[in-house]
């Protein structure tokens, strides 16, 4: 008799343990994940909701199985509103904690320096996992750099913090610029970096092209800078071909060759070190610059030493076969 009580006691226990350990087994073992997949929880969503979700995706077998093992075994705290990422080969067990302690899954949109701002709403605009409609923001008002975002965020709050960044850049640094230069406000100060952004590619050049400019500036010399003969024609974006004539003449608040002083405003978006170039000037006496024939500039301080560089690069062109 006590035998099979015995037996009967250790097969119950047996039982218990099989069972108990199919039902850990269904939460800690297994997958149905088979790739690193992107998992949306919309906001508000409760555990029911999202589980019938990640079945529905085919990230788990049951919704059911999942709730009741969440109960049990699961952590208590709550899931989290956004994306994230399901890695390949999650149990239930992963599911869960990634929903309620992973990383919400961000993405980039990137702004480089220099890119005008239709080119900026462009760039919102194409991204497909933003949402809403957003208006081309001001000239000069966006900082370039990355910018991070949640999928479904909309595109205002995007280039809201871009433009924060902006402001918040102008707003460190202003206070600290040299004294006496011939830019009185912040919006010049912009519109000057953004003349000196598009004149040049080298970013060690930008403090020189900033001093020439301010040269230019302090003895009411004009600008004559090409991109802002563009920009009227179109609001940044390349031009294409070579500048006409008649636009070189035309005139507008924008076109620094047809007036003196700077054009009505920015004419792209300047990065930090175009800004900070403006604010910290190189300490030169140069006033006239032409291209160099190696991606930079060769910088003189009067007209018949520019008149020579000027010749220099003729010979270059001529010799490349761009000019007769």
């Amino acid at each position: 008799m006590k035998r099979g009580l015995v037996v009967a006691a250790a097969v119950v226990v047996l039982a218990i343990a099989g069972v108990a350990g199919w039902f850990a087994s269904g939460w800690y073992g297994g997958s149905q994940v088979a790739k690193d997949t992107a998992f949306v929880v919309p906001d508000g969503a409760s555990l029911s909701s999202t589980a019938a979700k990640l079945e529905d995706e085919g990230l788990i077998g049951s919704s059911e199985a999942f709730l009741l093992r969440a109960k049990i075994l699961g952590s208590g705290d709550p899931i989290k509103a956004g994306e994230f990422l399901v890695p390949a080969g999650a149990n239930s067990a992963t599911i869960l904690d990634t929903l309620q302690h992973g990383q919400v899954l961000r993405r980039m949109v990137t702004v480089p320096e220099g890119l005008p701002s239709i080119m900026v709403h462009e760039r919102l605009m194409a991204e497909p996992l933003l949402t809403g409609t957003v208006a081309v923001p001001a000239e000069g008002s966006v900082l370039p750099d990355s910018y991070d975002f949640e999928r479904g965020e909309t595109r205002q709050a995007v280039l809201d913090r871009m433009q924060k960044a902006m402001r918040d850049f102008l707003a460190a640094e202003w206070p600290k610029r040299d004294s006496n230069l011939p830019v009185a406000t912040v919006n010049e100060a912009l519109s000057l970096a953004a003349i000196v952004e598009k004149e040049t590619g080298v970013p060690s050049e930008r403090r020189m092209v900033a001093g020439l400019y301010t040269n230019r500036l302090r003895i009411g010399m004009r600008l004559q800078a090409d991109p802002t003969i563009i920009y009227p024609i179109t609001k940044g974006k390349p031009l294409g071909r070579r500048i006409k004539r008649s636009e070189i003449m035309a005139v507008n608040g924008y076109n620094t060759y047809s007036m003196a002083g700077l054009p009505t405003g920015p004419i792209t978006n300047p990065g930090r070190e175009s800004i900070l170039a403006v604010l910290h000037p190189a300490p030169t006496k140069a006033l006239y610059m032409v291209a160099d024939g190696s991606g930079g500039h060769a910088f003189a301080d009067t007209l018949d030493q520019h008149n020579a560089n000027v010749a220099k690069w003729r010979k270059i062109r001529r010799e490349r076969g761009e000019i007769p």
